[in-house]
């Protein structure tokens, strides 16, 4: 147990172990009935770990879809893990874990410095969640001979996902209004938080370094390459009217204006060539992305604005000697993610009227207008259009918020990007040659000496003649430096444990696919 990938190496020290945390979990939940606090801290307390094992233990199982489980306390320093336990006796723990959370903290209320606890609907979320993630493909294969499909985790996970959204809703979560607000609105003013970890740029090594990795060079950034939107996520937001960029509607979509009537949550997140991103509390700021750009050296088409704090002064972006930044807090799991899981749980179950009104909740939020296909829902009549739109769904609500990977690898799709390549794109001015496009950045930055602003401030870039007079339509660039092609094995859809582990354990079998491997995860041999 006392093995742990930290970097690029392995560490023998305990302290950096998920076991660690489970340790913890596991002596608050063996000794705290036993002590003499009030019975209201006990309960409260005792909510809390029990959520928190189970979401260590969720957090394991996505990966290698069986672990052992420890749930006595034991020596950290002299742990020794014995055996794997199949994903089903894994989820059983873990849904255990968080009925009796939601038993516990079913009559508590965070407020104040409490804030961020663990809450009951919290707990609630996290198990529709974990019901989720039992009833999917990952766990749930649609056709495979060694492991029947079974339909009626569906309707568990429906209803656990329902009880889930009932709850938040009944305790005053919501859907932020502005989806641009999200992660700029803090601690309790955020109606739509469950789960998150609170940062501040004022204490110290409470904070972090968020705003620098996604501002631009001329606003104190140093973009981290982490926030670099690929083609293949650009082009996964709609139309306004919710129709894919593929489908006729309403709008049609220009490969060269690209960001032009699309999904609003497309400007909400990102930065593109002449777009408005204020910043250090100018709210006429526009971003230029264009290579060569005054100021700007990373070059790059599209910058994310999503963890940026428009209010933030220069000056203050870098967070240096545990101090600084933004402060803006990391939210693991909203409302939104709740009522996703909900339609998903819903259309699975047979209940595609569900499943519609609640994505509309989502849709609407974002500004996506009804048009003449029902917020781009009129089209999808089957459980099959269902998954495909909801896949996509959650890769632009939850864009860069860590969840595309699990997404994938949840619905058995991960490894069909094998062949693909990471493709980005790049903005240049206009001008067949180099000296041409030299001249014409010369043009673009010319100062108008009556205001003091470059030329390129004014210019209409949602005129597709006039930008194409200053700028050339996007080239794709295949592959950033170090990057290979795409090649997931299916196998990869669970991991096998570092052999340190395997060796240091009692038991411990490799996951088949993998060299060695001999145990199957969907095996229901406990």
């Amino acid at each position: 147990h006392d093995v742990r990938y930290v970097g690029n190496r392995y560490t023998l020290n305990y302290l950096d172990n998920r076991y660690m945390d489970i340790a913890r979990c596991n002596n608050a939940i063996k000794y705290l009935p036993e002590s003499s606090i009030p019975e209201s801290s006990k309960r409260a307390l005792l909510g809390q770990y029990y959520a928190m094992r189970a979401m260590v233990y969720l957090e394991l199982v996505k990966v290698y879809g069986g672990v052992p489980l420890v749930l006595e306390p034991q020596d950290p320093s002299q742990l020794t893990a014995k055996g794997r336990a199949s994903a089903k006796k894994c989820f059983d723990v873990i849904v255990d874990d968080l009925t009796k959370a939601m038993e516990f903290l079913k009559d508590v209320n965070w407020s104040g410095d409490n804030w961020g606890r663990i809450s009951y609907a919290a707990a609630a979320a996290l198990k529709g969640k974990a019901l989720l993630y039992w009833a999917s493909p990952q766990f749930n294969p649609l056709s495979d001979p060694r492991h029947p499909y079974d339909q009626s985790r569906w309707q568990l996970a429906l209803q656990a996902n329902k009880e889930a959204y009932d709850i938040a809703t009944a305790a005053g979560h919501s859907l932020v209004t502005d989806y641009g607000k999200i992660f700029q609105t803090k601690g309790t003013a955020n109606k739509e938080t469950l789960i998150s970890r609170p940062y501040s740029n004022t204490r110290q090594a409470r904070g972090h370094d968020e705003e620098r990795k996604s501002r631009p060079s001329s606003e104190g950034g140093s973009p981290y390459i982490g926030y670099r939107a690929t083609l293949k996520l650009l082009q996964a937001y709609s139309m306004k009217d919710g129709n894919r960029i593929d489908e006729s509607g309403q709008y049609s979509y220009d490969d060269v204006l690209f960001w032009k009537d699309r999904d609003p949550r497309f400007d909400a997140t990102f930065a593109y060539n002449g777009a408005s991103w204020p910043l250090s509390n100018n709210n006429r700021r526009k971003q230029w992305t264009y290579v060569g750009a005054t100021s700007e050296g990373a070059g790059w088409g599209v910058y994310t604005k999503k963890f940026t704090t428009p209010e933030l002064a220069l000056g203050s972006v870098p967070y240096s000697s545990n101090i600084g930044g933004s402060g803006m807090d990391w939210i693991e799991m909203r409302l939104a993610e709740v009522i996703l899981n909900y339609a998903e749980s819903a259309s699975e179950a047979g209940d595609l009227t569900t499943a519609k009104e609640m994505i509309r909740l989502i849709r609407k939020r974002a500004g996506i207008e009804q048009g003449m296909n029902d917020y781009g829902l009129g089209s999808v009549n089957s459980v099959e259009s269902m998954r495909s739109l909801l896949l996509n769904e959650r890769m632009v609500e939850f864009a860069f918020e860590n969840k595309r990977n699990s997404d994938l690898r949840r619905t058995r799709n991960w490894h069909l990007l094998s062949g693909e390549q990471i493709e980005t794109i790049q903005i240049e001015p206009a001008g067949g040659t180099a000296s041409e496009m030299t001249a014409t950045r010369s043009q673009l930055e010319t100062i108008n000496p009556a205001t003091g602003a470059m030329f390129r401030e004014g210019i209409d870039i949602n005129n597709k003649q006039t930008y194409l007079t200053y700028f050339k339509p996007y080239t794709i660039l295949p592959q950033p430096n170090g990057f290979r092609v795409i090649d997931i094995p299916e196998y990869h859809t669970f991991y096998t444990f570092h052999n340190d582990f395997v060796w240091r354990g009692e038991d411990i079998y490799p996951t088949i696919g993998w060299e060695g491997g001999v145990f199957d995860p969907l095996d229901n041999q406990d």
